[in-house]
């Protein structure tokens, strides 16, 4: 038998519960894994309340972890039991002692990151580089705005920006993530975003900036919008507030002909090929020491509960950490 986290109806974090279930067999093109540690994400949160629809009921909330390969399916190539692996895409599950996972979507672990650090930064950090390097590619001298920037995708972009030679005002709310913001890139922070547009006015000169980064959604959207130069991009990836209203999209002409995307990492990563582009230059970067991986917080999986109080109460900070 294998444990896990079942959510039987959508709700608050009571609803996860810590069961036995049958240990999975891997079919064609799949890989048994035993986990090692599990990355918690706000995506977990939006599944188990009900903002994102689960494909079913019960189901095993998680979209990223690592752990070794204990076997696998027909028509496997390129894993073997016993190597050591990561995955941020693909198919909910992760919150479970095992469990399996399209090949497709798992990759190869560098021995120079371990197990937690693997777990906290495959979707935080694959997620940081299609926004820094594809949905908007920034560029050196650049100033750009990072919303929640004291959280476990905001820690790897302030960094990763900065490793790009781009000037960071960072979003948080409190003073304390604002000194944890400043410790990991950011050139300035606000705390807040109620005079936020302002605020960058002052810090740009003028200038305002090229793209803004919101993870927040409803409460952060007209003021990041108010941050954007003429023919800046709005970046708007999460819900963290809940989602965005309907927008008349004549506000993107009025504010200066911008541009406003809402991108998914499963998107990006579809294809193979730029899973693997993805990764190698997350593993590049985290490896180099360019960009380090806070794990601020870690929990027992049986524990879940307690972990998604403390992410939706604003918490915690960096990334957080399940363990088996």
């Amino acid at each position: 038998m294998t444990k896990a986290i079942r959510i039987h109806q959508a709700g608050g974090p009571e609803v996860m519960q810590w069961e036995d279930v049958p240990t999975p067999e891997p079919g064609p093109g799949e890989v048994l894994v035993r986990q090692a540690a599990v990355g918690l994400n706000f995506v977990d949160v939006y599944f188990r309340s009900g903002l994102y629809k689960a494909p079913g009921l019960p189901f095993t909330p998680g979209m990223e972890g690592a752990g070794t390969v204990v076997s696998v399916g027909a028509g496997v190539e390129g894993f073997k039991p016993g190597e050591r692996v990561a995955y941020g895409t693909g198919a909910m599950g992760a919150y479970a002692t095992g469990r399996v996972i399209a090949a497709d979507r798992l990759l190869k672990l560098p021995d120079n990151i371990d197990f937690k650090t693997a777990a906290a930064m495959m979707l935080a950090g694959m997620t940081a580089q299609y926004l820094l390097r594809r949905t908007y590619p920034v560029k050196r001298g650049e100033t750009i705005v990072v919303h929640a920037a004291a959280g476990g995708v905001g820690l790897i972009m302030c960094q990763w920006a900065k490793h790009l030679g781009a000037s960071v005002i960072g979003v948080v709310s409190t003073p304390e993530k604002a000194e944890l913001a400043r410790a990991n890139g950011a050139d300035h922070a606000i705390i807040g975003h109620e005079n936020l547009a302002a605020e960058v006015k002052r810090i740009t000169g003028g200038a305002m900036v090229p793209v803004v980064y919101d993870s927040i959604g409803k409460d952060t959207f007209m003021a990041s919008l108010d941050c954007l130069a003429p023919l800046g991009m709005m970046v708007s990836f999460g819900n963290a507030s809940g989602p965005v209203a309907p927008v008349d999209i004549a506000i993107l002409a009025a504010k200066g002909s911008l541009f406003l995307t809402r991108p998914t990492l499963a998107t990006y990563a579809a294809k193979r090929a730029d899973l693997e582009r993805m990764a190698g230059e997350l593993f590049d970067v985290v490896g180099s020491g360019a960009v380090k991986i806070r794990v601020n917080q870690t929990f027992p999986l049986a524990e879940a509960a307690a972990a998604h109080r403390a992410l939706e109460s604003r918490q915690t900070t960096g990334s957080t950490v399940l363990l088996p």
